[in-house]
């Protein structure tokens, strides 16, 4: 595999209504989310050969998400079935659209949380190009040890990815957050974050301290996305800061997971610090431009057409 997702899956459901919440009265598109989804959506459509491993309920969402992962090419060999379990839903209110409100209705176990090191071979997590792994998938449940386990299985020459996704309602409190951030950031090549999850993870939301902070526990490749500000990139011997694309906001959900699936294309590419940048900051905001996440995610050649570059 090119890239190795693990964690987070749900049904969303995005309101189409600008700036009305959960209050007022609202309709609803339905689509596929949970970070390392999307990310695993993300890679697929950009060509990359990519598997999920995660669980769903033994219910129709379920079956809905198999189907559409499927259908986006991406490999569900590891997307098992827990028979009396149901497959969470997230809603969404663009209120505003730039940064939705999201309620989550997980249960107090979501199939997800309980992944244990017996549902993907180690040789398939070892061999695997990239791994991705969300810190909300550290959260909760057998799947928290599950992720780290797999990390320690990997060389240092291949990219393991840990992306700071921050959800505060699956966490007992930041400082747990905190600590196992901690644990997980000495076993990433690469960590990639918002100024808020840098916050929790390393102890501050100023850019360059963060990726200083990352970079003195070990992690190759820093990125500290900043909204509108653009995104830095750092290494031990390179710094840049990419600017962000002037765009209208239709939803800003999904962005950063676009981000991450080009990320893993302009990596598995080698390509330099400013190209990745700009390629993976195309894909966020192209996707700002959409409503739903993984049903969004863009193609090479509407990447290169948004850069003004040739395919």
């Amino acid at each position: 595999m090119d890239v190795l997702s693990v964690g987070r899956i749900s049904v969303d459901l995005y309101s189409m209504e600008p700036n009305v919440g959960f209050d007022g009265q609202q309709n609803f598109q339905k689509s596929v989310g949970g970070s390392p989804t999307n990310v695993a959506v993300a890679a697929a459509q950009l060509g990359l050969r990519v598997a999920l491993a995660t669980k769903v309920g033994g219910d129709a969402f379920g079956e809905y998400v198999k189907t559409r992962l499927a259908e986006w090419g991406v490999d569900t060999t590891f997307v098992d079935t827990v028979k009396d379990a149901q497959t969470p839903l997230a809603f969404a209110a663009l209120t505003p659209p730039e940064s939705p409100t999201v309620i989550f209705y997980r249960g107090p176990a979501a199939p997800d949380t309980s992944l244990t090191t017996a549902d993907v071979p180690a040789d398939v997590v070892k061999g695997s190009r990239i791994l991705w792994i969300s810190q909300a998938s550290l959260a909760q449940g057998s799947t928290a040890a599950t992720c780290l386990d797999w990390m320690s299985l990997r060389s240092r020459d291949t990219h393991t990815i840990l992306d700071l996704d921050y959800r505060p309602t699956l966490w007992a409190s930041p400082a747990d957050a905190r600590a196992m951030a901690t644990r997980a950031i000495s076993l990433a090549t690469v960590v990639v974050g918002n100024r808020e999850e840098s916050a929790i993870a390393v102890g501050t939301d100023v850019p360059d301290e963060a990726a200083d902070a990352l970079l003195a526990a070990g992690v190759q490749l820093a990125i500290i996305k900043l909204g509108a500000e653009g995104v830095l990139l750092a290494t031990a011997t390179e710094r840049l800061r990419i600017p962000s694309l002037p765009i209208e906001v239709v939803c800003g959900l999904g962005a950063g997971d676009a981000f991450g699936g080009s990320l893993c294309y302009g990596l598995l590419h080698e390509w330099g610090l400013d190209r990745i940048g700009r390629f993976a900051s195309a894909a966020g905001a192209l996707v700002s431009t959409r409503l739903t996440c993984a049903d969004a995610m863009p193609t090479v050649n509407e990447l290169a057409d948004m850069m003004g570059e040739a395919a």
